[in-house]
């Protein structure tokens, strides 16, 4: 019974967390930490629930994703975001996260560097966000996205591979340098972590399939239900907040978590 306490525990701070700009994989390292769930197992359930999380997406944006496949005839030749946008906004981050996957697994993914990468993500946010000010805003809704607004964001989400430096606040920050308003790069942002969590977390997967037992199927459904069905609350509910709540507001929850862990956990 307590594992399934942790699952659920678990599952919803990845729903929460995995599409607001705050990492997810942080939270996840510090929850699991302060709840002694670590080790190659705990490694294993939070990939199988950060699928979860990505079905919540291809849920909400399914009509988007299809319409990527469809021609669109009422538009004819009218512009609009299509899989070329959604290739250069994952291709980069893909490649540096393949280059140094050993790294981060290795080296990085401890509560120490999480701190590290809240503080410093936090700090990058905040910079967006005032310097957006003084770019003009080219991107008002995800047709208006450019091929080369969409690579410069893909750069932008290579900061994410760092933990705790948060796939969503790096993917948002640089959508705001390249001159999208908040909505359109948190959509993108939103778009384009479906195949690039289904690659990362396909290839952890395979990485670790040797930790997947029968015995803890229970815990891995309860866990990717649970964060399922949170992510999708939290993404609704994210984009409705955004327009009140800006970026820097997710980075001085960020400072304050990172804090308090240091202050009273390290």
């Amino acid at each position: 019974m307590e594992q399934y306490i942790i699952a659920i525990i678990m599952g919803i701070m990845e729903g929460m967390t995995e599409f607001l700009p705050i990492s997810s994989t942080g939270h996840l390292i510090l929850v699991g930490s302060l709840l002694g769930f670590t080790g190659e197992k705990a490694k294993t359930f939070e990939i199988i629930i950060q699928l979860g999380s990505i079905l919540a997406v291809a849920v909400l944006y399914r009509e988007r994703y299809f319409s990527f496949f469809q021609k669109n005839k009422e538009r004819g030749n009218t512009p609009r975001l299509n899989l070329i946008h959604v290739m250069l906004g994952i291709i980069p981050a893909m490649g540096v996260g393949y280059l140094m996957h050993g790294i981060i697994k290795t080296y990085l993914f401890s509560p120490n560097t999480v701190l590290i990468g809240l503080v410093v993500g936090g700090l990058f946010m905040i910079f967006a966000e005032q310097k957006s000010k003084k770019i003009e805003t080219t991107a008002n809704h995800l047709d208006q996205l450019s091929y080369k607004q969409a690579l410069g964001i893909g750069f932008f989400q290579c900061l994410a591979v760092y933990p705790g430096f948060s796939r969503s606040g790096s993917t948002i920050s640089g959508g705001l340098l390249m001159g999208a308003n908040y909505k359109t790069s948190a959509e993108f942002a939103f778009l384009i972590a479906v195949p690039m969590m289904v690659a990362a977390s396909g290839y952890d997967l395979l990485k670790s399939y040797q930790y997947l037992s029968w015995d803890d199927l229970g815990l891995f459904i309860t866990g990717f239900v649970t964060a399922f069905i949170v992510a999708l609350l939290a993404v609704v509910t994210f984009l409705k907040i955004l327009q009140r709540v800006k970026l820097s507001t997710f980075a001085y929850y960020r400072f304050v978590v990172a804090f308090l862990y240091w202050w009273f956990i390290l």
